[in-house]
């Protein structure tokens, strides 16, 4: 009588690398984050457990952590109007309470913006990874962030003075108001630009307790300046938002784009020429000026084929634009 044959015994599952764990980011992404960042983030994550951690990180991504580079295009516009307002370097009350100001309602915005867009973001392919578009985040959540974020924003605006507090309920209302204009007009990036740069007169108020024609016209630089990189940035989607019904300038300007853009370009930097005349900035600002005008350039010249890819780098080359601008009023005004 042969012996039974042996069962194989089962093979034990290899046990998932800890390190793996502690630092992976959630596979699911949205496809303009930044690399550089969301391993940031995974590193600051690493020691919590898989479930907290990965709640954590859709509230990151939910406020747009993974991606900086809107945070710096608020920011630049902010320190501009600090420092000419200060007409040196700033106190340090208001550079702390704006800089904070500038990431919180940011963060807000990003949070207010996906609430509005819950429909709209599953059917567009970089933003269908969005937190609440792919389930990890509910509406009544980012509800609740934005609100959180609203309510800290406002505190730091207690610590300044009576004009930047009525100032700052406008603020509020355009970054409620722009995510849902999209739906009515073909221009949401004017009340983008408008929302970014209400911080300009607030922190001129929060310097000198006034706000003086060269804010107002800094201001309006700014919207035009964030027409530019904003319909930079909707010619990534242009195909998946005329499908889903949203509206943009990037579909308004058609095959006209780059030389609409092109003209904005121009005006931005006539509009920063006559900031700097108001202003009596020396050499070190017209070399930022200029500067500026060969960045312009080159994001026409990447755009030339409207690969989506192309603009997307064109759109965050635009950081470039503030540094240099920031650059130039710091050293024209410390000489």
């Amino acid at each position: 009588m042969s012996p039974a044959p042996k069962k194989p015994a089962p093979r034990r599952k290899a046990a998932p690398s800890a390190r793996k764990t502690a630092t992976a980011a959630p596979a699911v992404r949205p496809a303009d984050a930044s690399t550089r960042a969301e391993r940031v983030l995974a590193f600051l994550l690493r020691g919590m457990a898989p479930g907290r951690r990965d709640k954590l990180y859709a509230y990151l991504q939910l406020t747009r952590m993974d991606r900086p580079i809107g945070a710096l295009l608020l920011l630049w516009p902010t320190w501009w109007a600090l420092w000419l307002a200060a007409r040196d370097f700033p106190p340090v009350g208001p550079l702390v309470i704006f800089t904070l100001g500038v990431f919180a309602m940011r963060a807000a915005g990003c949070a207010i913006n996906d609430y509005a867009d819950r429909k709209l973001d599953p059917l567009v392919a970089r933003t269908a990874g969005r937190p609440i578009a792919s389930g990890r985040v509910t509406p009544r959540e980012a509800l609740y962030v934005f609100a959180g974020l609203l309510v800290f924003a406002f505190v730091l605006v207690l610590f300044t003075n009576r004009l930047t507090i009525l100032l700052s309920f406008a603020g509020a209302a355009l970054a409620a108001a722009y995510p849902f204009t999209k739906r009515y007009t073909h221009l949401p990036q004017v009340v983008l630009g408008a929302a970014f740069g209400w911080s300009i007169p607030m922190a001129f108020a929060a310097v000198s307790n006034n706000v003086p024609p060269v804010a107002w016209l800094l201001f309006i630089a700014n919207i035009i300046w964030s027409v530019v990189y904003d319909t930079e940035y909707a010619m990534v989607d242009r195909d998946d938002d005329i499908k889903a019904g949203a509206k943009s300038t990037a579909i308004l300007f058609a095959d006209a784009d780059l030389v609409i853009i092109g003209i904005l370009m121009a005006t931005f930097l006539l509009a920063m020429l006559l900031v700097g005349t108001r202003s009596g900035l020396g050499w070190p600002y017209w070399i930022g000026l200029c500067a500026t005008a060969g960045l312009f350039g080159y994001q026409q010249w990447i755009m030339r084929e409207r690969a989506r890819d192309a603009c997307l780098t064109a759109f965050r080359h635009n950081n470039w634009v503030g540094l240099a601008l920031w650059v130039g009023i710091v050293l024209a005004l410390a000489l």
